[in-house]
């Protein structure tokens, strides 16, 4: 494999919930055969992801995408974000 050459994911989000007030958003997040159900409880800085299948692929990559994001995300919305590895 060239040093050049990182694999790459697109990971698949869609909000279903959002509530400032509890300081949490809920959603769904998918990349190729991989789906989890997470909650991002954003004042404690606990990210709770399950089923645990696949977890420690996608719990680092997720929550720098929520921190990027939390002020815009929206629920009902969609977003992607890349993974730089082969999942």
């Amino acid at each position: 494999m060239s040093a050049r050459y990182l694999p790459e994911t697109t990971a698949y989000v869609r909000i279903t919930h959002q509530s400032w007030p509890q300081g949490q958003i809920e959603g769904e997040v998918r990349a190729n055969e991989f789906e989890w159900q997470f909650r991002w409880q954003f004042r404690q800085g606990q990210l709770i992801v399950e089923p645990s299948l696949g977890r420690a692929l996608i719990r680092e990559p997720l929550g720098r995408f929520l921190e990027r994001f939390d002020y815009q995300l929206e629920p009902g919305s969609d977003y992607t974000f890349t993974i730089r590895a082969k999942l």
